[in-house]
């Protein structure tokens, strides 16, 4: 697969990254840790080297499987993890990051995340100048290689740029959900900032698997996603029904369709969750697809369906 700048450092990517949020169990159901090593495993045997985590994701417990799957061949992969809106003071942000060095089992990181901004989800706020200089500290002292911000607005990342560089934006983009394109994504582009896309299947909803009548397991979050409130899900359905037809032109799944669709934009990445090695492989088979001029458009009308409803809240959740 090839691969992109990560911002203005010397790393480089592959637009389609595995996610690895189930494989911490916390917020989904049916997960085994056994599948999500061979799922992973599968990730890079098909061309993908970069791998996206965080400490929250089953407090760490997503990182260690990370390394388990994935530690003896640490020199070839890319480990991007991030540190939770709850430890952003100076001190705290060293302890997270050294958790996640132990639990990724490396000595360094290549790219250490603020998850959230400060104040989020009930934090108490920390100057983004006291975050930065703990970040700028761990990435002098060779712990981490680059610093990215996640769910940040272009203000936000204007203000955090002030006290160092920023080489990527992590915000929720898919067809689906675009609140990014007015706000972050002009700035990333003017500033070579490289974005990474979570949830560019919208959760699985743009690989067309669950039916108009779908219920979610128990424990599963994605039942709280807004895209399945009743007088947005219908339109999703029909919207899907337009969709089929152009990934069957292009040998493509639906899900694959609109990884491409992500990935067409320069400068930007897909984060993919996989629950198994398939899904894995039909992920990175998506970076192989190219869209015309023509289908981008038509995807692109058709997804403003679903966003033409949606208000400008960036979160994706009611939780």
């Amino acid at each position: 697969m090839k691969s992109l700048p990560l911002g203005k450092s010397d790393i480089r990517i592959t637009p389609i990254i595995m996610g690895t949020w189930q494989a911490g169990k916390s917020m989904w159901a049916g997960i085994d840790d056994a599948e999500s090593v061979k799922t992973m495993r599968a990730a890079f045997d098909s061309g993908i080297t970069t791998f996206d985590t965080a400490t929250v994701y089953g407090d760490g417990h997503s990182e260690q499987i990370v390394a388990k799957a994935l530690g003896d061949m640490r020199g070839e992969v890319i480990y991007a993890t991030k540190v939770f809106p709850n430890r952003l003071k100076y001190e705290k942000v060293l302890d997270a990051c050294h958790q996640s060095l132990r639990d990724l089992k490396t000595d360094y990181i290549d790219l250490y995340q603020i998850h959230w901004p400060s104040g989020s989800f009930g934090s108490k706020n920390v100057p983004i100048e006291e975050t930065m200089r703990a970040m700028n500290d761990l990435k002098e002292q060779g712990k981490i290689r680059a610093i990215g911000v996640s769910n940040f607005s272009a203000e936000q990342i204007e203000e955090a740029a002030q006290y160092g560089q920023i080489d990527s934006l992590q915000p929720p983009y898919s067809l689906f959900w675009r609140q990014v394109e007015n706000d972050a994504m002009p700035y990333c582009a003017e500033n070579s900032i490289t974005i990474l896309a979570y949830s560019p299947m919208a959760q699985g909803v743009l690989t067309g698997k669950f039916g108009p009548d779908h219920k979610f397991a128990k424990g599963d979050h994605r039942s709280k996603n807004r895209l399945f409130k009743p007088d947005i899900y219908p339109k999703v359905q029909e919207a899907l029904a337009r969709l089929r037809p152009i990934a069957e032109r292009n040998q493509a799944t639906l899900g694959q369709l609109a990884l491409a669709w992500v990935i067409s934009h320069p400068g930007t990445c897909a984060i993919a969750g996989a629950r198994n090695a398939e899904q894995s492989a039909q992920n990175a088979k998506a970076g192989e697809i190219s869209l015309s001029a023509d289908e981008l458009a038509e995807i692109d009308a058709i997804g403003r369906n679903i966003t033409d409803l949606l208000d400008d809240n960036p979160v994706m959740w009611e939780f």
